[in-house]
């Protein structure tokens, strides 16, 4: 079990202007108060990174970036450093999500490189795994996660776990509606604790859940022994709905 401080973020994915972003970070930070039960986090799209960073600044509110890549520097068209998002004033960076698996060709391999870098710069990667619905259906979730749990964080630094935080987001909950349920959840966040103890020589690494996190499902999911917060997409585009969520977790 679990006693680390809730972890609540943000992923806003391709959405919002800077008008947009601006108005969200305000409508958080405003109904959230200085002293918020959780941690929180949120991770505009690269355009609006800045323009929230002014609205976050001097405020509990991290500000996170949605992905990134290895290199420091130089000749790599379209790609955002580590250092540029530690530049802009970034905290954490989500890493390996389903859909840059999906569409972009993600890869454990990419996942590693891109954890490293991240750490080197200063930055707490939010790692994400999980396994599609046939994985599912054919029984291979704790393999799938292993596999990507083994290979995603292989080699990294003695002191990585205080900066880490994993995502177990199952891709057959991520923007459909359907969610797992509590139990599913918690069976699969044990066992990825007891491989980080293996692996990082420490339970302490928060394990949050995502796949259409909502209001609604938020405080069943948030009360098991081993979800240490929500990576939230839809139900975070919405100031309302992601506070909600926050509330849930005290």
């Amino acid at each position: 079990m679990s006693e680390l401080r809730k972890l609540i973020a943000g992923n806003w994915k391709m959405h919002t202007t800077l008008a947009e972003a601006r108005e969200l970070a305000r409508g958080i930070v405003q109904g959230l108060g200085p002293a918020p039960t959780a941690e929180v986090t949120v991770a505009p799209p690269y355009t609006a990174l800045a323009a929230v960073a002014g609205v976050l600044a001097g405020t509990p509110v991290r500000l996170a970036a949605q992905d990134v890549f290895w290199e420091e520097k130089g000749a790599y068209t379209g790609a955002i450093s580590p250092v540029m998002l530690v530049d802009v004033g970034c905290r954490q960076v989500i890493i390996g999500h389903s859909e840059r698996r999906q569409h972009f060709g993600e890869t454990d391999a990419t996942v590693n490189r891109k954890v490293k870098a991240a750490l080197k710069a200063g930055l707490g990667p939010i790692v994400c795994v999980g396994e599609t619905l046939a994985e599912r259906e054919a029984g291979l979730t704790l393999k799938v996660v292993e596999r990507q749990i083994q290979e995603g964080l292989a080699g990294l630094p003695a002191d990585a776990a205080s900066r880490l935080v994993i995502a177990y987001e199952p891709v057959w909950a991520i923007g459909t509606g359907r969610t797992a349920t509590p139990a599913q959840a918690q069976e699969v966040h044990a066992f990825i604790r007891t491989l980080l103890s293996g692996l990082l020589g420490t339970p302490q690494v928060r394990i949050l859940y995502g796949g259409s996190v909502t209001p609604d499902n938020a405080a069943s999911l948030l009360a098991e022994p081993d979800i240490d917060g929500a990576l939230v997409g839809g139900a975070s585009l919405k100031a309302a709905s992601f506070l909600a969520i926050i509330a849930a977790s005290g």
